[in-house]
C-alpha cells in the first residue's frame, strides 16, 4: 500500500483540487523590468546632485547612457532566468561595453570591445581626472577624464544596488549605496545635495521597496494569495526610518556641519586629518579652519619663509596642474641644482629646520631653492624643472630635516635690468593655451602691455590685482559659480573682481605668459606666525621658531627672469608678505568681504571670527584641509569603486547560495522538484550544522535532522517539522517508489505539488532562520558551508589531480622495477605469483 507522503498544513491545499496551471518562469514579465527602472530613477537622482561638483550638464547624458544600459543588462538577463552570478557577470560586461563605446570607440573593436590600444588612452584619461582634482575646485570642468570615472562609479553603484535588492533580498540595505553618492555633493557644494536631487533618490528608493513587496522574493506575482499587511507595514516603516536616519543622523555626527540633510550639512569624514589634501573639499576646508596640519620651521632669514611644495605649472585652458615628470626625477642624494645660472651679485644662504608634525603630503615642503636636505628618512627625487621633492615610497608625516637653500639678494633694480631673452627652460612654462577668453587678453593689454620691461609688467600685474577693484573673498566664487583656476573661471573672476589666492595666483600667471613672461604657480604655505619658542640648530645656534597650519595654506605665482630665476610675487590682497622687490608704493590694507582678516599676515595676532579663513590649493595627497580645497571627486571616486567591489565579493556567497536555492525551487523539468528540494534539504542542514553522512538513507539523515534542529526546546515551529516529514517521504517516493501516475508522489511533478515543495522548503527556511541562534544564522547566511565546502573542493581539484598524477606515477614506477627485477631473475612476474599461491595453498594445507 502506497502511503500519501504528509504535507505542510496549509500548503498546497487550495490548489490541490485546481486544474493545474503552465509553469511559471521565475523573474519573467514585469518584475526585472519594473526593478531596473526603480534603480535607474535612484541612481540617476542621486547623480542629479552632482551638479555643481561638475559644471554645467553636458556630462549627464553619458551618465544616463550608462545607468540605464547597465540597469537593462540586468533587466534582460533576469527575465531569461539567468543564474544570479552570470548576472552580475553580464552586469560588468555591459558596464565596459557601455564605456568603451563611449570614450574609448576609436581605440576598440567593434565599438563596444575593449583592445590592447585602449589601455594607454585609460591611462591618459585617469590622468587627466587626477589632474582636475589635483587643480581645481568645485565645480571642475567635465572633462573626458572625470566623467569617466563618474560613469563607472555610478554603474558600479547600479550593479551594487539590484545585488542588494533582488538576489540578497536586503532591498533596504540598497539605500546604503545611494547615499554614498550623495555624499559627494554634501562634502562639496555650498547648497549640498539639493532638494530636486534628495526627493529624486528618495522616490528611486521607495520604488525599490515598492517593488520588492509588490512581487515575491522568486521575482513572480503573488497571485492567487492575499497581500500580507505585515510586509507592507514593514516596508513602510523600513523606508520610513530611513528617511528619518537621513535626516536626522548628520545632526549627531563628527563632521557635519549646522543644518540638515540634504540642506545645510557639510561632512568632513577626516575629522582631525591633517595637511592639504585634495579630497577635502572647498566646502569643507571653508567651515573648518580648524587648524590642522602644522609645521613648525626654524630659520635663520631674518624674515619668515615660504614653504613649497608642489609646482603647478601645465595649463591647457581647462585647468591649471602639476606636472611630476616622472621620468625625468632625480633621486635626492646629493646637491640639488637648480639648471639655471643666477648673475646676481649677491646671494643669500639659509639654514631652516623644519619638522612637518602631522602633516601628511607626498611632496615636501621647503623653502626655494633648496640646495641639500638632512635627515630625511625614507626615499625622495626631485624635479630638475621645478626642483619639487617627492616621495617614492614614504610621506612628509613626521619628518625633521635640515634644509640650506640659495636665494639671490633681489631688488627692483636688479630685477628691472633683466630683460634678456629667457633661455634654457622648457617650454611648457611659457605656453598659451588657444582659447583665451577676450576679457583675459583685453585685460593683460590694457594692464601690462605699455610697461617697457618685464619686471614693469609684473607690477602692474600685482599692483592691478591688489588693487582697491578686487576684494578678496572665500565665498564669492562660490556663490558666482566660478569656484576653480580654468579660463572661463578666471574670466568670470576678472568680472566679479572678488575671489581667494587661487584666483590671483591663476590670474596673474596666465597675463604675464600672455605678456611673454615664463609663469608657473607655487602650492604650499604662506610664512606663519612665530611661536616664542627657539630650537638649537648645528651651526647656527638658537634659531627662532615658527609655525603654519591649514590657515596659512596658500598659492602665489612665480616669473621666470633670465640670470635670477623663479622670483616669486604677491597678488593676492590680505594674505602673505610682499616681498621688498615687488613693493612700489604703500598700498592700504583691502579687507576682504567677510571681514576674515585673521592672522595670517606673519606676527600679527589672530583675530576671533565667526568667518572660516581661507583655505588652499590642495596638494596631492594630502590629509588636511587648506585654501581652495580640490573637488576630491577622483580619490572618493576610486574608493566607492574599491568599496563597491569589495562588498559585492563578501556578497558572493551569499549570492551563490541564494541562486542555487532559486534555481532548486524552479527547476526547469518539473521532474527535478523533488530530487533538487532534498538537495535544498541537506544543503540546509550543512549550513545550520547538521551534514549528512555519505552511507546515510534519506530517512535516517531525515530523523537525525528533525532530532538535532527541529526536536530541541522552545525550537522550529510545527509547519517545518512537517516540511522535513513531506519532504523526505516525497523524495523517498521518488527514489524507490514505482512511476505510477496515481500515486501522490507522482503527481508532484505537476504544479499543484510542486508548489507543494516549494513552500514547505520556504518553510523551512523561514523557521530556521527565525529560531537559530545569531551566530549560526549569519553564518549560514553569509558563509554558508555548503558553499565554502564546494569552494574548497573545487580549489583543491587541481592539487588531488596533481596527487593522484604522482601516485600513478609511483605504481608505474614501482611495477617497472619489479618487471626488471623479474626479467633479470628470469621468472615471469605472474609466474613467481601463482608459485607464490601455490606455496600458501600448500602451507595452510599442511597446517
Amino acid at each position: 500500500m502506497t502511503m500519501a507522503p504528509a504535507r505542510p498544513s496549509g500548503i498546497g491545499n487550495e490548489a490541490r483540487n485546481q486544474p493545474e496551471p503552465p509553469a511559471r518562469r521565475p523573474q519573467a514579465g514585469a518584475y526585472p523590468w519594473a526593478m531596473a527602472l526603480a534603480i535607474s530613477v535612484a541612481v540617476c537622482g542621486a547623480a542629479l546632485s552632482l551638479n555643481g561638483v561638475l559644471r554645467g550638464w553636458n556630462w549627464f547624458w553619458p551618465v544616463l547612457t550608462t545607468v540605464l544600459t547597465v540597469s537593462v543588462a540586468l533587466a534582460a538577463l533576469r527575465s531569461v532566468r539567468a543564474q544570479p552570478l552570470l548576472v552580475t557577470a553580464g552586469g560588468f560586461i555591459s558596464l565596459a561595453a557601455v564605456l568603451t563605446l563611449t570614450f574609448f570607440r576609436g581605440s576598440s573593436f567593434l565599438w563596444v570591445i575593449p583592445t590592447g590600444a585602449t589601455l594607454p588612452d585609460l591611462d591618459r584619461l585617469m590622468r587627466r581626472a587626477s589632474e582636475t582634482v589635483l587643480s581645481e575646485t568645485a565645480p571642475v570642468a567635465p572633462n573626458a577624464g572625470i566623467v569617466m570615472v563618474v560613469c563607472a562609479v555610478l554603474g558600479l553603484a547600479v550593479i551594487l544596488v539590484d545585488a542588494l535588492a533582488v538576489p540578497l533580498r536586503m532591498p533596504a540595505a540598497s539605500g546604503v549605496g545611494l547615499l554614498a553618492l550623495l555624499v559627494v555633493p554634501a562634502m562639496i557644494k555650498p547648497q549640498s545635495v539639493g532638494v530636486w536631487s534628495f526627493a529624486a533618490t528618495a522616490a528611486g528608493y521607495l520604488l525599490i521597496l515598492a517593488c520588492s513587496q509588490r512581487f515575491a522574493p522568486d521575482g513572480q506575482l503573488q497571485s492567487g494569495a492575499p497581500r500580507s499587511p505585515g510586509l507592507a507595514r514593514r516596508a513602510a516603516l523600513t523606508g520610513a526610518a530611513a528617511m528619518v536616519a537621513t535626516l536626522l543622523l548628520p545632526l549627531a555626527m563628527p563632521g557635519f556641519d549646522q543644518g540638515t540633510f540634504p540642506q545645510g550639512s557639510r561632512l568632513n569624514p577626516w575629522g582631525g586629518a591633517t595637511g592639504l589634501n585634495p579630497m577635502i573639499t572647498l566646502g569643507s576646508s571653508l567651515r573648518a579652519p580648524d587648524g590642522s596640519g602644522r609645521i613648525t620651521y626654524a630659520t635663520n632669514s631674518p624674515t619668515p619663509l615660504y614653504l613649497r611644495s608642489v609646482t603647478v605649472d601645465n595649463f591647457d585652458g581647462d585647468s591649471w596642474g602639476p606636472d611630476d615628470r616622472t621620468a625625468s626625477r632625480v633621486p635626492l642624494d646629493g646637491r640639488i641644482d637648480p639648471g639655471y645660472a643666477v648673475l646676481a651679485d649677491e646671494q643669500v644662504r639659509l639654514v631652516t629646520a623644519v619638522d612637518t608634525g602631522s602633516f601628511t603630503s607626498p611632496y615636501l615642503p621647503v623653502p626655494y631653492a633648496p640646495e641639500t636636505i638632512r635627515g630625511l628618512g625614507g626615499e625622495w627625487t626631485w624635479d630638475p624643472a621645478t626642483l619639487s621633492i617627492k616621495g617614492t615610497d614614504t610621506t612628509t608625516r613626521r619628518q625633521e630635516y635640515v634644509v640650506t637653500s640659495t636665494e639671490p639678494k633681489l631688488s627692483a633694480a636688479l630685477l628691472a635690468q633683466a630683460s634678456g631673452p629667457v633661455r634654457g627652460i622648457p617650454d611648457d612654462f611659457s605656453r598659451i593655451p588657444g582659447n583665451v577668453p577676450d576679457i583675459v587678453k583685453a585685460t593683460a593689454k590694457t594692464v601690462a602691455g605699455t610697461a617697457g620691461t618685464p619686471y614693469q609688467k609684473a607690477m602692474a600685474l600685482q599692483r592691478y590685482l591688489r588693487s582697491s577693484e578686487f576684494t578678496y573673498s572665500l565665498q564669492s566664487p562660490v556663490q558666482g559659480g566660478y569656484d576653480g583656476n580654468g579660463l572661463s573661471v578666471l574670466a568670470d573672476f576678472l568680472q566679479q573682481k572678488s575671489g581667494y589666492c587661487i584666483h590671483y595666483a591663476s590670474a596673474m600667471a596666465v597675463m604675464a605668459r600672455l605678456e611673454g613672461i615664463p609663469s608657473r604657480i607655487a602650492v604650499g604655505y604662506a610664512p606663519g606666525r612665530l611661536t616664542g619658542a627657539t630650537i638649537t640648530v648645528a651651526g647656527q645656534g638658537a634659531l627662532p621658531e615658527y609655525e603654519a597650519d591649514a590657515r596659512d595654506a596658500h598659492a602665489w605665482p612665480e616669473l621666470y627672469f633670465q640670470g635670477l630665476g623663479w622670483v616669486p610675487f604677491e597678488p593676492t590682497p590680505s594674505r602673505g608678505v610682499v616681498p621688498d622687490y615687488a613693493t612700489d608704493a604703500p598700498v592700504p590694507a583691502v579687507p576682504d568681504t567677510l571681514g576674515n582678516n585673521d592672522g595670517l599676515v606673519p606676527d600679527a595676532a589672530p583675530a576671533p571670527s565667526a568667518t572660516p579663513s581661507a583655505t588652499a590649493l590642495p596638494l596631492p595627497g594630502g590629509t588636511g584641509g587648506g585654501e581652495g580645497g580640490s573637488a576630491g571627486v577622483l580619490p572618493w571616486l576610486l574608493g566607492t569603486a574599491g568599496v563597491l567591489g569589495a562588498l559585492l565579493l563578501a556578497a558572493a556567497p551569499h549570492l551563490v547560495r541564494s541562486g542555487t536555492r532559486t534555481r532548486r525551487l524552479n527547476p526547469r523539468s518539473p521532474g527535478q522538484a523533488v530530487p533538487l528540494a532534498w538537495n535544498e534539504l541537506t544543503d540546509l542542514g550543512t549550513d545550520y550544522g547538521v551534514r549528512a553522512a555519505p552511507s546515510e538513507t534519506p530517512r535516517a539523515y531525515s530523523a537525525r535532522f528533525r532530532q538535532t534542529l527541529l526536536g530541541e526546546p522552545g525550537g522550529l515551529d510545527h509547519e517545518a517539522h512537517q516540511a522535513v516529514a513531506f519532504l523526505t517521504s516525497a523524495f523517498e517516493h521518488h527514489r524507490y517508489g514505482r512511476p505510477d501516475n496515481s500515486s501522490p508522489a507522482t503527481s508532484l511533478r505537476g504544479h499543484p505539488a510542486g508548489q507543494d515543495i516549494q513552500a514547505g522548503v520556504t518553510a523551512l527556511v523561514d523557521s530556521l532562520r527565525q529560531n537559530a541562534t545569531l551566530p549560526r544564522r549569519l553564518r549560514a547566511e553569509w558563509l554558508p558551508p555548503s558553499v565554502i565546502r564546494r569552494l574548497g573542493l573545487l580549489l583543491g581539484l587541481p592539487f588531488r589531480a596533481a596527487g593522484s598524477g604522482i601516485r600513478k606515477a609511483a605504481r608505474a614506477a614501482a611495477h617497472s622495477r619489479k618487471s626488471r627485477a623479474a626479467a633479470t631473475s628470469g621468472a615471469p612476474v605472474a609466474g613467481r605469483r601463482e608459485a607464490a599461491a601455490d606455496d600458501g595453498v600448500r602451507g595452510r594445507g599442511r597446517g
